[in-house]
């Protein structure tokens, strides 16, 4: 069995191949049963947990664990740690333990970006991304790869850490128009697209604000009573998400309008492998709204997993 960390997972990937790769594996046969997370600690102030993510295709199976402690900062240590276990479908044999941490980033940005693919204006030229933490790069690199914008605006709490993700990505896409910004109506509604990536508990934006054509992204809460965008964001948007089963057991962007009966599960209108299996753009109009909310699945991690694993093998 091989033991594959972070640096070779780094040097393996690239988000134009990964973000294909997830496509098929997200567009053939697999099994993936609703993940599993456990807080544990019933305290109100505390949010420790740890997950377990399992799920097979026709060439393996793989299982997920990370652990997730908020407050690890505070010991300058990192708040999650992750590993997968990759075994062969045919005999069962155990392949190969992989830093599951380093595939997270990158399965979450790929499967971010292959969601606006399908979603996203064709002409799309303005990306505002909320959020600088360690998932920001990813995600905005991810969807560099999807659509030929101009300009990225950062929003962030941290204008220090905004600043410096400004300075790399600036130097790295020298075309394009880097620029750190608020959350104001004119930002709002001068976006394509709208991605999120933040542990807010409360909406980052107006729903009001946004324009007709947008497509937003919401990928960093995984919490029943907070959400990344407001009731009216969703009422006004065609909903997508990567798996029903989980955002619909963990999401607050989608369980509060629930509650307050404004919208149904009925409602969203496909998960990600539906997109994929179907390959075809799925906006009805430029004027439609879309949006796409993801909490992680073990296919993800499972499909990315193996083409590390294939990759390091050359």
């Amino acid at each position: 069995m091989q033991l594959i960390n972070r640096a070779q997972v780094k040097q393996a990937l690239n988000f134009k191949v990964l973000i294909d790769t997830i496509a098929e594996g997200f567009s053939g046969d697999a099994n993936m049963p609703m993940r599993q997370v456990f807080e544990l600690d019933n305290s109100a102030d505390n949010h420790d947990a740890f997950a377990v993510l399992p799920a097979w295709n026709n060439d393996v199976i793989g299982v997920k664990a990370f652990t997730y402690f908020p407050e690890n900062f505070k010991q300058d240590k990192a708040s999650l740690y992750s590993k997968i276990m990759l075994f062969s479908r045919q005999t069962g044999e155990p392949l190969a333990l992989i830093d599951g941490t380093e595939v997270t980033l990158w399965r979450t940005a790929a499967v971010s970006a292959l969601a606006a693919s399908y979603l996203a204006k064709k002409d799309a030229k303005h990306i505002v991304f909320f959020g600088s933490g360690n998932l920001a790069p990813f995600m905005i690199n991810a969807h560099l790869n999807v659509r030929d914008y101009e300009k990225v605006t950062v929003v962030a709490r941290n204008p220090d850490k905004a600043k410096t993700l400004l300075s790399v990505l600036s130097a790295q896409h020298g075309k394009i128009q880097f620029e750190f910004g608020t959350a104001c109506q004119s930002l709002i509604a001068s976006a394509d697209v709208i991605s999120c990536a933040t542990g807010s508990h409360t909406p980052l934006f107006d729903g009001n604000w946004v324009s007709p054509g947008t497509h937003i992204d919401l990928i960093g809460n995984h919490h029943k009573q907070y959400r990344e965008c407001d009731t009216r964001t969703v009422t006004r948007s065609s909903v997508y998400v990567d798996s029903r089963i989980n955002v619909l057991n963990e999401a607050g962007e989608l369980l509060l309008p629930i509650s307050e009966g404004v919208f149904s599960e009925s409602q969203v209108k496909a998960e990600l492998t539906e997109l994929a299996k179907s390959h075809t753009y799925r906006r009805a109009s430029q004027s439609e709204i879309t949006l796409f909310k993801s909490v992680g699945t073990a296919l993800s991690d499972l499909v990315t997993a193996k083409l590390v694993y294939d990759l390091v093998q050359e």
